[in-house]
């Protein structure tokens, strides 16, 4: 066996080293392609069973994908520099700034659309859905699949690229969070108060059911499951002991209810101020997980069922005095029942796209409807022999509820981001707007101080007054808050237990005590 020298041993080290040295260049200054390729080359070398044809297909669409998310990682670290070296000149002038206030210009990222249009996918396949399983997952099935839950965030690694790190400001108000309302098993897409006695909160409920609980207690004092679909709205007669809903089934029911309420339990103080430990991450958090059955009764026939859609029946409302109903669908038209009857009298036709809300005024034959197609339309019934319409158009994406004040003023959300206000005797432009972070659900106004309440698909809830001033941020924390995109809010202003109530896609509605006059004085 030949013995290699020593000054032979020494070059052939050093052509080694030449060749590694050569190599490790080349692997630093290749290109994409050749990444790329070196890539393909890896995975095509793996055993597959799959046709060549449609590998090589995945693997072209997956190189597609990762170039993509890394341009949009490139592009969000350098807007978190912009958003750092805007945060170090505000706080060297000596001011606070909202993160609301960044949602236009330069801030409109690709992943902010990304994560609106998910969002948006989301909301669809649950009001659509007619007869899927009951899920324990909040975010459900799609498709067939289990536990379908993946964000824009997860994809990148469940890191939050995009976060609202702003310095909150000084707090204004007490908001404290006075009780929960769990029992659902999916998402809570409605809520509604009863305007008369005994006051009941209703609950309406992807899994399928509705139900109604003490305010005081949290206790669920009755389910109603007649619907073969989401549950997609809720609302209450404004007289009688009546309830209305709206479901993915195509169909919309009246039912009666009769319940007792128990007796009420002391209520803890757990006051928190309005904008303290607040958290912006947006990776979403386990849901509020049900112990056990909900012992309650149920009902499983309805009163009355109005049959004339055909598409998914997003809302529903009752209008004044209680002897009709007003229902939107998702086939692009609203219908006008008769609720003794059950006869279709108007089908209110003129969207373009699906209808997203409806909403009846208080004390005129008004109503307001939502929809896909960036407007919202005023129909005026208070002539019995012919119906007007006017078209408000403003916002730039899907109009998710438009609702009506006491007043002449119609209050508009949209997953543009943005709630303006509109005068009703002047539909060419809003009186005020208002610009937020993240996509608007369905608002409320309150009655006596018209404050608006703004339920985010961020899991935030935000108040602003009708001149667009923002009042506060309800407290969002791992200690407390909603834990997935809130759906809804409403008012009950005359309840001393629970002034604001929210639902969301955590499974469970939420009842908070807002100090008002606080809430003004620091206007």
């Amino acid at each position: 066996m030949p013995v290699e020298s020593g000054s032979s041993s020494a070059a052939r080290q050093v052509k080694q080293k030449r060749k590694s040295h050569s190599l490790s260049i080349r692997r630093t200054n290749s290109t994409e392609q050749d990444r790329l390729g070196l890539q393909r080359d890896i995975l095509e070398g793996q055993d597959s069973k799959l046709p060549p044809s449609l590998r090589s297909n995945l693997l072209d669409l997956f190189s597609q994908i990762e170039r993509e998310f890394e341009n949009l990682y490139l592009e969000n670290i350098e807007l978190r520099r912009e958003i750092e070296t805007l945060n170090e000149r505000l706080a060297a002038e000596g001011h606070t700034f909202d993160g609301a206030d960044l949602a236009k210009g330069a801030l409109k990222t690709k992943a902010s659309h990304s994560t609106s249009q998910l969002s948006q996918k989301l909301k669809t396949t649950y009001k659509a859905s007619t007869s899927k399983p009951r899920s324990n997952s909040c975010h459900g099935r799609v498709g067939g699949s289990r536990n379908f839950n993946v964000t824009t965030w997860e994809l990148w690694g469940g890191d939050s690229w995009i976060v609202s790190s702003f310095k909150a400001t000084a707090a204004r108000a007490v908001c404290q969070l006075v009780k929960e309302y769990v029992g659902h098993r999916d998402g809570i897409w409605d809520l509604s108060v009863t305007r008369n006695q005994p006051v009941v909160l209703g609950t309406a409920s992807a899994d399928h059911t509705a139900m109604l609980w003490s305010i005081e207690t949290g206790k669920c004092l009755l389910r109603y499951t007649g619907h073969q679909g989401s549950v997609n709205s809720i609302k209450f007669h404004p007289t009688e002991q009546m309830a209305l809903t709206a479901s993915g089934d195509q169909t919309a029911h009246i039912w009666r209810y009769m319940v007792q309420l128990p007796t009420p339990q002391p209520v803890a103080d757990v006051s928190t101020p309005c904008e303290d430990d607040v958290d912006f991450s947006d990776k979403d958090e386990p849901d509020c997980e049900v112990e056990g059955p909900i012992d309650c009764p149920s009902i499983r026939v309805a009163t009355t069922t109005l049959r004339s859609h055909q598409g998914v029946v997003i809302a529903a409302d009752w209008l004044v005095g209680g002897r009709q109903v007003v229902t939107a669908s998702w086939d692009r038209s609203a219908n006008l029942y008769d609720v003794e009857t059950s006869e279709l009298v108007h089908s209110l036709t003129g969207h373009d796209q699906e209808l997203t809300h409806c909403c009846t005024h208080p004390t005129q034959r008004l109503v307001v409807t939502s929809s896909r197609d960036t407007t919202f339309r005023l129909w005026d019934f208070r002539d019995p022999s012919i119906h007007s319409v006017n078209v408000f158009q403003g916002h730039t994406d899907t109009v998710t509820s438009a609702v009506f004040t006491v007043g002449d003023n119609v209050v508009s959300g949209s997953d543009d981001r943005t709630v303006k206000v509109w005068d009703l005797k002047n539909m060419r432009s809003p009186i005020a707007t208002i610009r937020t972070d993240s996509a608007v659900n369905r608002i409320s106004v309150s009655v006596n101080q018209k404050i608006i309440a703004l339920p985010h698909d961020n899991r935030q809830v935000r108040l602003f007054d009708m001149s667009g001033v923002r009042l506060a941020r309800l407290p969002r924390s791992n200690r407390q808050g909603h834990r997935r995109m809130v759906c809804c809010s409403i008012w009950c202003e005359d309840n001393s237990t629970c002034n604001l109530f929210t639902c969301g896609f955590d499974r469970q509605a939420i009842g908070w005590n807002i100090n008002i006059p606080a809430l003004l004085q620091e206007k």
